[in-house]
């Protein structure tokens, strides 16, 4: 097993970040040992997405785990001829599509024309998992469509390795998480974001008492110092607790081949990394 990088980080990410609404960025280190422990350093809040082009061009070594999907449906790629790999149709939706509105013109005409229920197509990582990710082409409600726009087109222009669908700079590598599936796994579907009430409250607490155990298929151990459980936990969002499971999701890359992206994955589509 090859040295993991010397940081880690996990972001849970926003396509309009603001002081109320910031890119949420956990930041750890690995250490190996009987049970290998994560060590949460600390979390930062980044309120502009200029202060997230920042963190991507920070040196190396490091490997982050991203939520937001760095590649969209092949049956959306090739009927608009975007290319035949992540970054060229990140980079060629940019030419086309001047801001976030024009892709969901773009998405919004091309559904318009497929059979109901057809509209929204997924990938295949997106349904690999019981906890289904939402379509890349999602541009309402949960945002997604909008935050591959705004973030993979900022992993690209920064130069950052993504393993199995581009190469850039080998010392900073990032990969697709989706926390929504190590949560399914340590707590199932009970509910654990936006809102304060006792029952979510207690999931985020026994989401975190399960991280700390090793309770999961990551073979890793979270260790986080009591004051930032009690803050994971009292954030009612849910967004820092995310930060961490990607920042767990980043740590389980790290230690595998191709930084846990299979081989042969579709580099049109991308994968979510996990051990799933």
């Amino acid at each position: 097993m090859h040295d993991p990088p010397h940081h880690l980080l996990g972001v849970d990410f926003t396509c309009a970040p603001s002081r109320r609404k910031p890119i949420t960025v956990a930041r750890g280190s690995w250490r190996p040992g009987a049970v290998d422990v994560v060590q949460l350093a600390g979390i930062d809040l980044l309120p502009t997405l200029a202060e997230f082009e920042r963190l991507l061009a920070a040196p190396g070594p490091w490997l982050g785990a991203f939520d937001f999907p760095f590649g969209l449906p092949r049956a959306f790629v090739q009927a608009h001829a975007l290319g035949e790999h992540a970054d060229a149709v990140i980079t060629t939706l940019k030419q086309r599509c001047l801001d976030r509105m024009a892709f969901r013109a773009l998405v919004d005409a091309w559904g318009n024309t497929r059979p109901r229920g057809q509209r929204l197509v997924h990938r295949a990582t997106d349904t690999a998992h019981a906890a289904t990710s939402s379509s890349p082409l999602q541009t309402r409600y949960v945002p997604v469509g909008f935050m591959y726009y705004e973030g993979l087109s900022r992993l690209v222009a920064a130069g950052v390795t993504l393993p199995g669908l581009r190469r850039g700079d080998p010392a900073r590598a990032a990969v697709e998480g989706y926390p929504g599936r190590l949560a399914f796994e340590l707590i199932g579907r009970r509910s654990y974001k936006n809102r304060d009430d006792g029952e979510r409250r207690q999931a985020r607490r026994d989401m975190l008492a399960a991280l700390e155990r090793g309770d999961s298929r990551l073979g890793l151990r979270l260790h986080a110092a009591p004051a930032q459980r009690e803050a994971l936990v009292a954030d009612a969002s849910g967004d820092l607790v995310d930060a961490v499971l990607c920042l767990m999701l980043a740590a389980w890359a790290a230690r595998q081949p191709s930084q846990g992206v299979p081989a042969g994955t579709d580099v049109v589509e991308g994968w979510i990394v996990g051990p799933w």
